[in-house]
């Protein structure tokens, strides 16, 4: 009988211990986070010499919510070097779904992409200005994401021209050839 009373004593003796513990846990836990020193906005702070608790932002930041919409921009002059590097960017960032033409039916789209994307030679894409683009490229659209991370602003406006000379080039009006170059093309047989 001494036997099963020591083990009654040890159970007890292991149950009042958990009880304390548990008891004890929520006076043990602080938040100290939430407790931690900090400066409201704008509050002033002997920290720095100007007394001030935020700093000022450095020059040539760019907000996170900046507007680069077509009447936010300057379009960029084309020349040839952007031309190039556009093409460049346009097909190592663009062309797995757009395709090389630009026509929407690049490898990825081959391969079963369902929802591919539209082809640069509708009316609506031709007529939409340089800036749609890079706003597309810098935001995502539908099921395309944002090349923000990818690709830097200039390049983006680059892949713009270079998807304008794309467009040009599928949909080019003979009246806008120079005489030598519509006999060059009239010589192709």
């Amino acid at each position: 009988m001494s036997n099963r009373a020591d083990k009654t004593n040890g159970t007890s003796k292991a149950a009042l211990l958990w009880l304390l513990f548990i008891l004890t846990m929520p006076t043990s836990c602080r938040q100290s986070m939430a407790d931690q020193p900090k400066y409201r906005t704008l509050k002033s702070s002997s920290l720095f010499g100007d007394d001030r608790s935020a700093r000022p932002v450095p020059a040539g930041t760019i907000p996170r919510d900046a507007d680069f919409g077509p009447d936010n921009t300057a379009e960029v002059p084309l020349t040839r070097a952007l031309l190039e590097r556009g093409r460049e960017r346009f097909n190592i960032y663009c062309s797995p779904c757009h395709g090389e033409m630009g026509d929407g039916k690049g490898m990825v789209v081959v391969r079963g992409f369902r929802h591919g994307p539209p082809s640069f030679h509708i009316d609506r894409l031709r007529e939409a200005p340089p800036a749609h683009f890079v706003d597309v490229m810098s935001n995502g659209f539908g099921a395309m994401q944002s090349y923000a991370a990818e690709t830097s602003p200039q390049d983006r406006w680059a892949i713009a021209g270079y998807i304008r000379a794309l467009q040009l080039s599928q949909n080019a009006v003979a009246g806008m050839l120079t005489d030598d170059d519509r006999r060059r093309l009239e010589a192709i047989p």
